[in-house]
């Protein structure tokens, strides 16, 4: 099996596409495929790097003819792509379209929304629609992290921030340390930020590093008693590893998943980023809360690891595997 990823990252768009492709090669390149990379990775280089650890080439973007030409199957992770599917299928492949409730969205073959709750679709004439947290994909470093990671808390809770890819956001990362330290209780924090936000006084039980995202992320995460998260592809990731979260909506595009997380239970919500500080005190009690409180922690744990197993490339890539037989017999079969 010939499979294409198509994802871009950029200070922008952020690093979540191609997190979520890279799990896919992972997976895919498990089972023996011929699997290929073809984006943007600026600002996700960290997380790019594992295409040359799988062997996975990164080709050059180019028309749909040219690159979808010679693959069985071509995976999109991409909100400004469009309708591309007549092209791909032009081209003889499959087209596999990843999409966060509307974002993304477009005709495909096999449609994958991996959200809380997804929203009713409209009929576009897709073909097999996967929708659901259990079709969530995530890299193998998440996995075995999980696998890895103590829930005992030290006396001094160690704090992730963990918001976005893009410098753009170290205003907001200096608003919530600024919150931490509020709190008035103990705390080591590492803040995951490109940028120079900036720290807060400090009392003498609280300390605070900043650091560019980087690879050992997930080695971090394993001993990681608090996050501070927005509600992308890295909040998926926390909800796998079951640390308690604070969640804040950073854009547009993580508000089903930000509104699906607080009311299921499986984060403290802190709101909007563009108002965090209109409701400063609202936000230190929310964080004083989780910092303080061994049973709220416990409780967001067990329903956040209940409910993200991160095995979702699989159940995808079964579907995709059974397309082998052709286009109208594969759609016969699981059309809706």
């Amino acid at each position: 099996m010939k499979l294409l990823l198509r994802a871009d990252a950029s200070a922008v768009i952020g690093a979540g596409h191609i997190a979520r492709v890279v799990a896919y090669a992972e997976r895919a390149v498990a089972r023996g495929w011929d699997v290929s990379f073809a984006g943007a990775t600026d600002n996700a280089e960290w997380l790019a790097s594992r295409f040359d650890a799988l062997s996975v080439p990164v080709l050059p973007v180019s028309d749909w003819a040219s690159l979808a030409s010679g693959f069985d199957a071509v995976l999109v992770d991409h909100y400004a792509l469009g309708d591309v599917r007549a092209e791909v299928n032009a081209a003889g492949a499959l087209l596999v379209s990843l999409e966060d409730d509307t974002f993304g969205r477009r005709p495909a073959d096999v449609v994958v929304d991996a959200g809380f709750a997804p929203s009713p679709r409209p009929s576009d004439g897709s073909g097999v629609l996967l929708r659901g947290v259990e079709y969530t994909a995530l890299r193998s470093g998440v996995l075995a992290a999980r696998a890895r990671r103590s829930a005992d808390a030290s006396p001094s809770p160690h704090v992730a921030v963990v918001l976005g890819g893009g410098a753009e956001w170290s205003g907001t990362v200096s608003l919530l340390l600024r919150a931490l330290a509020a709190t008035r209780l103990p705390f080591s924090a590492d803040a995951l930020v490109r940028g120079e936000p900036a720290l807060p006084d400090l009392s003498d039980d609280q300390s605070i590093r900043v650091a560019a995202p980087h690879p050992g992320l997930l080695d971090l995460l394993a001993t990681t008693d608090v996050a501070i998260s927005a509600t992308g592809v890295t909040f998926l990731e926390l909800c796998c590893l079951g640390i308690p979260t604070a969640a804040v909506q950073l854009v547009d595009n993580q508000a089903p998943g930000y509104r699906a997380a607080v009311d299921l239970g499986l984060a403290v919500g802190l709101g909007d980023a563009g108002s965090l500080s209109d409701r400063l005190p609202a936000v230190v009690s929310a964080l004083g809360s989780l910092l303080s409180d061994a049973g709220l922690r416990s409780s967001l744990s067990s329903a956040a690891a209940s409910s993200v197993d991160g095995l979702g490339a699989d159940r995808v890539l079964d579907v995709i595997a059974s397309s082998q037989g052709g286009f109208d017999g594969f759609l016969s079969r699981f059309r809706h």
